[in-house]
């Protein structure tokens, strides 16, 4: 039988474009190695003055035979952590950037171009794919000896996320404020520990976060299928001792958190502890509605007096809601819950009406206000200036788990495995360390100083680059009309003076 295969070239080497003037504009793909990811090397010095992937790596046990391994377990970690600084959430985006030489460079891989690789198909590619990848993440479930040799200790790399946090944390602190917070990681498939959740409306992970101010201490996946503050005293505990062993027994430590973590045993057990208190929202209820019902009065003679001397006049139950404007009454209440609670606490109310409604919202604390490191802080001398300078301060920290799920993916939990996923979540979280350090000390003072990790990102990682490997140097050039070339000598100032 004769057979006739017809083939066609399919790769076009150069693409003629509309042309300016008397000139022609051909685009072709002979510009050598370029990466457009310039500011990567920033990355690098800071994971270098951390030591953080290679702390990480004392977390893993490597059991592969070490002779033939071509990517060392620190290279891989940072290749995984790192690339999810600078926006690659998923490993299948590594089958494409294992050939860029610069983000080999970034990643401590001596051989760039990949030129040492034991198989043929392997060179050009110096760092490693998917498959890898995936290996090592799903070494945290294990679930074959003989293909998955690298194993996740999770106790360790939690112990190592807490001890980095706390050491970030400003060393002459008087006061450590802890935020709380869970939030919904949206699952669309069928992982291990999937659940529906009724508030969220889907089935998904409801992960623990812990940080204080910008710095992560704690970041727990957790099943759908229970209560919000579940696993919050166990993780308090550790980040206390944690806390006390950096900064002794006299730092004021704040556990912050809304309604979710107003729970008898959580309180119990700060009250319990010398120089650790809480700050926590409390849900409304008829009781402590009725207890707060006369400050309304007051509340709208403030907005409009003479409707309020008519309501009253009249023999009316509560307080009318004047048409306009808005404002606010603090009332100090002592309140305890008719079976949950071991004892009665202060709880702040605020009173408000606003849009011609009442919107009563509660806090409970066990501050008083007269202790030796409150007395010159005006969030702290009153129980409205406790909600409103305080309490409400907590939202930052929203912002924080938004950078987190949204630039840095710590919603990308699409492993099959609870234990892999949870690998992933740290993933993240050290990579916002990272990100974190650099803008604390390599961006303080410049314009990018207060901006997020995705900011960060695009303005300043993401700047086109030209890449040539010689065999004395690696030569960078940066794109000459980079807007913030200021910035990055800063940053760069800033980084190597820490190592």
């Amino acid at each position: 039988m004769h057979t006739t295969q017809a083939t066609t070239d399919c790769y076009q080497q150069s693409f003629d474009f509309q042309g300016l003037g008397s000139r022609r504009v051909e685009v072709d793909f002979s510009g050598g190695h370029l990466s457009s990811d310039g500011g990567c090397l920033l990355l690098r010095e800071a994971d270098r003055a951390e030591r953080l992937c290679e702390q990480l790596a004392e977390c893993f046990t490597d059991a592969r035979e070490q002779r033939y391994v071509e990517h060392a377990l620190p290279v891989m970690l940072r290749q995984r952590i790192l690339g999810i600084a600078l926006g690659y959430e998923d490993v299948n985006d590594h089958d494409k950037l294992r050939s860029d030489p610069l983000l080999a460079a970034m990643y401590g891989r001596e051989d760039v171009l990949g030129l040492e690789r034991h198989q043929e198909q392997d060179k050009g590619k110096a760092l490693a794919g998917k498959s890898t990848l995936n290996r090592l993440e799903l070494g945290a479930h294990k679930t074959n000896a003989r293909t998955k040799k690298i194993e996740a200790h999770a106790d360790k790399i939690e112990a190592l996320l807490l001890r980095q946090g706390v050491a970030a944390i400003a060393r002459r602190s008087m006061v450590i404020v802890l935020d709380f917070d869970a939030t919904d990681d949206a699952l669309h498939g069928q992982q291990e520990g999937r659940f529906f959740h009724g508030y969220y409306g889907g089935y998904c992970y409801l992960p623990l976060y812990c940080f204080c101010v910008d710095i992560p201490l704690w970041a727990q996946l957790r099943t759908a299928d229970r209560d919000g503050s579940d696993g919050t005293l166990a993780a308090l505990q550790k980040i206390v001792a944690a806390i006390r062993q950096r900064f002794g027994k006299h730092v004021a430590i704040i556990v912050r958190g809304d309604s979710g973590f107003c729970r008898d045993e959580l309180m119990t057990w700060i009250e319990a502890q010398e120089h650790v208190h809480y700050v926590l929202g409390l849900a409304r209820n008829a009781r402590l509605e009725g207890m707060l019902a006369p400050t309304f009065w007051e509340v709208a003679t403030q907005m409009d007096p003479d409707v309020v001397l008519c309501a009253k006049a009249s023999g009316a139950d509560a307080p009318p809601l004047p048409q306009e404007g808005s404002a606010r009454v603090f009332a100090e209440l002592r309140y305890r819950t008719l079976k949950s609670w071991s004892r009665e606490r202060r709880v702040i109310g605020e009173a408000e009406i606003t849009q011609v409604k009442r919107n009563p919202r509660y806090i409970v604390t066990d501050l008083k206000g007269d202790e030796d490191w409150a007395r010159d802080e005006s969030a702290f001398a009153s129980g409205g200036s406790l909600y409103e300078e305080f309490y409400c301060a907590r939202g930052d920290m929203e912002n924080r788990i938004k950078e987190q799920q949204f630039d840095l993916f710590a919603d990308r939990t699409s492993s099959a495995f609870f234990k892999s996923n949870q690998l992933r979540l740290w993933f993240s979280t050290f990579a916002y360390l990272l990100m974190r350090q650099v803008r604390a000390v390599a961006l303080s003072g410049t314009r990018l100083a207060r901006a997020t990790v995705g900011t960060i990102r695009l303005q300043l990682m993401k700047i086109a680059a030209q890449v040539t490997v010689r065999v004395r140097r690696v030569h960078v050039r940066l794109c000459s009309a980079c807007p913030l070339r200021d910035v990055f000598a800063h940053a760069h100032g800033g980084l190597r003076a820490l190592s």
